[in-house]
């Protein structure tokens, strides 16, 4: 498989310590597995032997024979290998019991797939984004990928009556349940697990009581998703209201399940880490993933013991690799088959003759389930989102063919969308009657959301500072859907709040309208002509209030139109008399940096298509903004006569534009961006210092915000090379990279800024980290300026 293009997923790596912790707890509270016996009878000895595990084909007489699957995450590739090495040899398997990544494997083989389909499919799929939820960021709603941009670290909070609620996993499963559905659609829903081609049984965990489950029937894709819920990780799975999570917890290699439905030999697949030697114990976080291994060693060793002389138990030799690592897949399949190979001897001698395992193959072929017509449609919702949006995203109606298939992209979109944890489909039939029964559970830790995010920056051109930002979400306020939106900012240069309300005007097409208000305090340095000494500093303060009507453009964009009035005042921070400038002047009080203040009603539009994969690491996609303000009527006024003569209150337009396009070549990529802006007309007090240059991919051989105007011309191209990733780390992926920028801003009056196209060369390092991207490097421009810096998030 090849390295994931999308990095985001690999932000649950860094959460290892902490869910190590979670681990161990859990494990720890569980009793102690009963010792089993050196070698266990045959299944027929068993007293509670269900008989599921039938010898179909072959000689009369011949054992059944159970394969156990155990759970290690991306190192259960190595059960593909097994099985494929298994097939080659014409050996039957005629039950499974399995855990976790075990569970997946073997559930899917169970249901008819072949081993060399199931390589196929999870070769053409990434399935590190999927089993951690990460959707394409393209697939999510404009207002999703926007808030992507301002909290990097995608950390989300609830909070209630009842206090702070965080999601008890960081990943909801979503993603994973509907591939599962869609890869064994042709297995009916609810029905014994003894009736799939291939007698199956998953292993999960109660997580109220710690009892093992054993999944023997119900919806196939949910009893594998259960089995390997890792806590902390996965949010449990809901099943006959228990609470559900990994069985490794409790039976990681569950040669007992496979006894229990009859086996008389076990082929035993155990994949578990080996314990870390004490030297690599550093911390308080590796002594606790090591207690977590011995304890899951502990209930892998009393289900060893159970092995009789006949069973066969293999351990792929899989070094290093961790359960994350699923780029590494092609490795672990081999050391899967170099396993299986060696056993070859003690295997073979449950092989089938071509003509015999020819009928074994067909007694275990999935048959394909006879069509389902729906009959009606059960909407089950826990919250304030009505049944009607759920219903609304259905494209299956009462009358239809059941398409398990189509149910999944449609229940897909609706956990996409925010408002739910998860949505799950079953099918109850009774006689002629099949009702649809779709259970849709918004997320527990609501109503109230927060989000957090962070940015910092320092060079040796200016003085640097910080910018801490929160939001916060309460949506479905009304039935209606109107959802109240706050992020404030609090920083050395910007202080700014920003409330909306936003009312959809059809769930169906997401129009909406949205009444709003923000208040903006922010610093804006000013240069002298030469733009290399700052001779003052403004404070801008901005409120304005406004209403707009928005409509997405599919999940490409969103765009936005409306009228706002807004009240500016901007004033020096220090200034000087003018008389020392000019002796002329005969006022005493006149100053050199006028203070102004400006009222303006404008009519706005804002246009926005975003399909970047990462909003910070952007590596493929594309990207434009396209925003126009006309002011309808303004004020202006300022403290100097004589600027104040210059200042008129005609209408003013403002135009901005910019464009980004991205693309990957294995681990490179580059990315190419143009940029412009230009008011006309009237004078724009309104809008002054918004169009500057300067800082990291702005410019960056100049201080932040070093040029501005009230025109604006920039563009730039940036390779970066990833060199790696990282498990378990802060720290998830190192890259480096070059630029090449151009570009100005020019002034109609002081023309501060004016002049020829600057240019800045920059050569950096940036880390993906747990708060977002961390950039080092130097930027180096004509004429000897350099800037070298250090920042924390795309622009802090």
């Amino acid at each position: 498989m090849t390295a994931p293009d999308s990095y985001r997923w690999r932000g649950v790596r860094r959460l290892s310590p902490m869910l190590a912790a979670l681990w161990c707890c859990a494990a720890i509270a569980q009793p102690a597995p009963a010792a089993g016996a050196s070698a266990a009878p045959d299944a027929a000895a068993h007293p509670n032997a269900s008989h599921a595990c039938r010898p179909d084909g072959g000689p009369d007489g011949r054992p059944a024979v159970g394969l156990v699957l155990s759970g290690g995450g991306a190192r259960g590739y190595a059960h593909l290998g097994v099985l494929k090495v298994l097939e080659d040899n014409r050996i039957p398997i005629d039950c499974i019991a399995a855990t976790s990544m075990g569970a997946v494997v073997g559930g899917l083989y169970a249901s008819g797939m072949p081993a060399a389909e199931m390589q196929k499919r999870l070769s053409e799929t990434n399935l590190a984004d999927i089993a951690f939820d990460v959707t394409e960021r393209a697939d999510l709603p404009q207002s999703r990928r926007e808030d992507e941009r301002l909290y990097a670290n995608g950390a989300t909070l609830g909070f209630s009556g009842k206090g702070v609620k965080a999601p008890a996993g960081i990943v909801q499963g979503n993603r994973l349940q509907a591939l599962l559905a869609d890869w064994t659609a042709a297995v009916p829903i609810n029905q014994p697990f003894d009736k799939l081609p291939i007698p199956y049984r998953a292993i999960a965990t109660d997580l109220q009581t710690g009892q093992m489950v054993v999944l023997d029937h119900g919806s196939l894709p949910l009893a594998i998703r259960a089995s390997m819920a890792m806590p902390g990780l996965f949010a449990p799975a809901e099943i006959n209201d228990r609470a559900l999570v990994d069985g490794g917890l409790v039976r990681n290699l569950p040669v007992d399940s496979a006894r229990q439905m009859g086996a008389d030999v076990v082929i035993a697949v155990d994949i578990g880490s080996q314990l870390r030697p004490l030297d690599a114990l550093a911390s308080p976080a590796d002594v606790a993933q090591q207690m977590v291994g011995i304890l899951i060693r502990q209930n892998v060793a009393a289900q060893r013991k159970q092995l009789a002389p006949q069973d066969v138990l293999l351990t792929p030799e899989l070094g290093t690799l961790t359960f994350t690592d699923f780029q590494k897949a092609n490795e672990a399949i081999a050391a899967g088959a170099a396993a299986a190979t060696a056993a070859l001897p003690r295997l073979k001698r449950y092989a089938l003759t071509p003509e015999q395992y020819a009928a074994y193959r067909a007694a275990h072929t999935q048959p394909l389930p006879p069509a389902i017509r729906i009959t009606d449609i059960e909407i089950r919702t826990n919250g304030g989102v009505p049944q009607r949006v759920v219903r609304d995203a259905l494209h299956v109606k009462p009358g239809d063919t059941y398409d398990p298939k189509a149910v999944s992209r449609d229940l897909l979109t609706l956990t996409t969308g925010g408002n739910f944890e998860g949505v799950t489909q079953q099918v109850v039939s009774n006689g002629d009657d099949n009702r649809l029964v779709i259970d849709a559970r918004e997320k527990y830790w609501g109503p109230n959301f927060l989000l957090f995010g962070l940015g910092m920056s320092s060079s040796s051109t200016d003085q640097g500072g910080f910018r801490l930002h929160v939001g916060y979400r309460r949506p479905w306020l009304t039935e209606s859907g109107l959802e109240f939106r706050t992020d404030a900012t609090v920083g050395s240069d910007l202080n700014a709040v920003h409330v909306e309300l936003r009312q959809p005007l059809s769930v169906k097409y997401g129009d909406y309208i949205a009444p709003y208000a923000e208040y903006q305090r922010r610093y804006a340095n000013l240069y002298d002509d030469s733009g290399d000494v700052k001779v003052t500093q403004y404070m801008v303060q901005t409120a304005r209030a406004g209403i707009d009507f928005g409509a997405p453009i599919g999940r490409l964009g969103d765009f936005r139109i409306g009228l706002a009035y807004t009240h500016s005042h901007g004033s020096p921070t220090y200034n000087l008399p003018l008389q020392l400038l000019d002796p002329d002047v005969t006022d005493q009080t006149a100053l050199l940096f006028p203070s102004y203040s400006a009222d303006a009603l404008s009519a706005r539009a804002r246009l926005v298509i975003d399909q970047l994969d990462d909003p910070m690491f952007p590596r493929k996609g594309y990207f434009a903004e396209f925003r126009v303000e006309r002011s309808l009527m303004s004020r202006n006024g300022a403290s100097s006569e004589t600027v104040d003569s210059r200042i008129t209150d005609a209408p003013y337009t403002e135009l901005y534009g910019k464009l980004m396009v991205a693309q990957q070549f294995g681990r490179h990529s580059v990315s190419a961006g143009v940029e412009g802006g230009k008011s006309i007309g009237g004078t724009n007090l309104i809008n002054a210092f918004n169009f500057t240059l300067g800082g990291f991919q702005h410019l960056a051989a100049y201080a932040a915000d070093q040029l501005n105007g009230d025109s604006l011309v920039y563009g730039q191209i940036t390779y970066m090379n990833q060199l790696a990733t990282f498990n378990s780390s802060p720290v998830k992926a190192l890259f480096v990279g070059a630029s090449a920028e151009v570009g100005n801003v020019w002034s109609g009056g002081a023309r501060i800024g004016g002049g020829a196209l600057k240019q800045s060369y920059t050569f950096f390092t940036s880390l993906t980290t747990a708060f977002g991207p961390l950039y080092m490097g130097v930027a180096l421009a004509p004429g000897g300026r350099r800037n070298i810096y250090l920042q924390l998030g795309r622009t802090y």
